[in-house]
C-alpha cells in the first residue's frame, strides 16, 4: 500500500467515518503537529489517546465534519493533499453556543510517514473563512 493510499484510507475511516478505533492502524505511536497555526496542539507530539482528544475538539462543534480530498501529491515520506472541509456547527465552540450554520473551507495538509504510519502533519487553511461563515465577524 502506498503512503497516498494509506492517507486516503485514514481520511475516510478516521475523519469522515469517525472510527477512532482505527487510529492505531494509521498513526505512529507519536504524532507531531509541526505547523498548524491557531491549533492548540501546534508543536506538540501526541499519543493515540491525545489524538483522539484532539478529534473530539473538532467533532464536538461540527459532528458532521467531512473532508473531500481534491488532490494528492506524494514525495518520498510525505504526502500533500488539498481538501474541502464541510460541516454544520451543532455544538458549542468553547463557551459560544452552536450557530447551526454550515461551513465550507479549503486547505492543504502535508502528512509525514515513518515505517508505513502517519507520524505528523503541517497544515495551512484560512480559519477566518469559518469565523465569517459562522457569523462571528
Amino acid at each position: 500500500m502506498t503512503n497516498a493510499t494509506l492517507l486516503r484510507d485514514f481520511m475516510q475511516k478516521v475523519w469522515n467515518e469517525q472510527d477512532f478505533s482505527a487510529i492505531p492502524a494509521f498513526l505512529a505511536p507519536e504524532y507531531t503537529i509541526h505547523l498548524d497555526h491557531t491549533d492548540p496542539w501546534e508543536g506538540k507530539t501526541l499519543t493515540h489517546e491525545e489524538f483522539r482528544v484532539r478529534l473530539g475538539h473538532s467533532f464536538g462543534p461540527f459532528p458532521d465534519m467531512h473532508f473531500a480530498i481534491k488532490s494528492t501529491i506524494a514525495d518520498g515520506d510525505s504526502v500533500a493533499i488539498t481538501w474541502v472541509m464541510t460541516g454544520t456547527n451543532l455544538g458549542n465552540i468553547g463557551d459560544i453556543p452552536a450557530t447551526h450554520r454550515a461551513i465550507e473551507a479549503e486547505g492543504m495538509t502535508i502528512y509525514y510517514f515513518k515505517d508505513a504510519k502517519i507520524c505528523g502533519h503541517s497544515q495551512v487553511f484560512d480559519r477566518s473563512t469559518i469565523i465569517r461563515q459562522l457569523g462571528f465577524s
